[in-house]
């Protein structure tokens, strides 16, 4: 579910005005009849235009039966078992970053290093500091306050 970031508040009449964003991309028309949903355990409400009692695929009124809360034809679920007028649509590919992994050095060791690089570039900024230990900027103050 899609957070869309529209707020609108309750009039004294308790009623809502649905944004015109929404109302276009789910082709809920002024005077539609709506059904609302709700989630007591999420306190969750939803609103979807109400289609009546027909099949969601086809909107036939006859041989309906009950599908992941869906009210389906019967001719509509033997299309979908002989798979009549399915595509499959491939998954795409995801490429994973590799994650760069984090050496832990002991702050000892990292205490040594930078001793080393101050005497060496006593004019380093600590940035640059960071940057040759592979620590954040945050680590050098850190580090700098125990010498």
């Amino acid at each position: 579910m899609k957070n869309t970031g529209m707020t609108r508040p309750l009039d004294q009449l308790g009623r809502i005005v649905i944004p015109i964003e929404i109302r276009n991309t789910t082709g809920i028309e002024i005077g539609d009849p709506l059904e609302f949903y709700m989630d007591q355990e999420k306190i969750f409400l939803g609103i979807g235009k109400y289609n009546g009692v027909s099949c969601r695929l086809c909107n036939a009124a006859q041989d309906l039966s009950y599908f992941k809360n869906s009210l389906l034809c019967r001719q509509c679920i033997l299309e979908m078992k002989g798979k009549k007028g399915v595509t499959l649509v491939p998954v795409p590919a995801v490429k994973k970053k590799p994650k760069k992994s984090r050496v832990h050095r002991p702050t000892l060791q990292l205490l040594k290093n930078l001793k080393q690089l101050i005497r060496e570039h006593p004019e380093a900024k600590q940035s640059e500091y960071a940057n040759w230990l592979g620590v954040s900027q945050g680590r050098i103050s850190q580090l700098k306050k125990l010498l």
